[in-house]
């Protein structure tokens, strides 16, 4: 059998949002070792980046689920009312995903239980996923977060998406978040985000393109040293090809890292 997806639009009290679960074929049950992955996107795009991510996993048996961020137009047209509230709870989507793709397993026959939750993403995707490795509800797990294209921009004042190189697709890229999520607002909370993170005691995977040029040279080694400052357990690859407009070509670096971690 091939692998099997469920989709499902998420609510909770803050946002409505889509997500779909990619369940692996029962022949494979064999080989699971434990793993469920819970992944997300970059800002303007959508859940359509990692489905290559979340099929690698289903292939080895490992069951995972990819959603849309709220007020994310490609995915679907929900809005989110403030971007205060877009900013206190975007991160707690990876709860309602999780908690899907434990529905899906169960409502499909599955009994496998999940040991190491790993929580992925792409730039803004991949910084929630560092905010939600501290969430309660998932303190019973070995968590795992790897980050793609992320990093602390050097010698930048102003984000890719905000040079002359981009105004001109500027103002179509704005029609494609809701309002309350607009550029000006999202890049500097971001780099806020980056420069202050407190998160301790936590592994963390960083993937980044030698061509990523929005997190461009050293933005990734700065990065590390500041988590593993903070007393994380900290590894990162860079591969010559991964720019960060293409976070589909992750998914080989993701499945052979996934393949040395935990031996698939």
């Amino acid at each position: 059998m091939s692998v099997k997806i469920v989709k499902k639009t998420l609510n909770n009290s803050h946002f409505k949002f889509c997500a779909m679960a990619i369940l692996p074929s029962p022949d494979e049950s064999e080989n699971y070792k434990g793993q469920w992955g819970v992944f997300t996107h970059g800002y303007t795009a959508s859940k359509r980046d990692c489905l290559p991510w979340a099929q690698r996993f289903a292939e080895t048996g490992a069951p995972a689920v990819f959603f849309d961020l709220p007020g994310h137009y490609l995915g679907s047209f929900h809005e989110v009312e403030s971007f205060e509230e877009f900013k206190e709870h975007a991160h707690e989507c990876f709860i309602d995903a999780y908690e899907f793709l434990k529905e899906a397993l169960e409502d499909n026959g599955y009994s496998i239980e999940c040991t190491d939750l790993i929580l992925g993403g792409h730039s803004l995707g991949a910084m929630l996923s560092l905010k939600a490795l501290e969430l309660l509800e998932f303190s019973e797990f070995k968590k795992l977060a790897i980050c793609i294209g992320l990093g602390i921009g050097q010698h930048k004042e102003t984000h890719l998406f905000e040079s002359s190189f981009y105004q001109k697709t500027l103002d179509v890229r704005r029609q494609l978040v809701s309002p309350a999520i607009d550029s000006d607002l999202v890049f500097p909370w971001i780099k806020n985000e980056k420069l202050s993170v407190t998160l301790t005691d936590e592994r963390v995977h960083l993937i980044c393109g030698q061509d990523d040029v929005v997190v461009g040279p050293g933005g990734m080694e700065a990065l590390e040293f500041n988590l593993k400052s903070l007393g994380n357990n900290v590894t990162s690859q860079e591969p010559k090809k991964l720019p960060h407009h293409e976070p589909t070509m992750a998914a080989t670096h993701i499945n052979s890292f996934m393949r040395k971690e935990f031996n698939w």
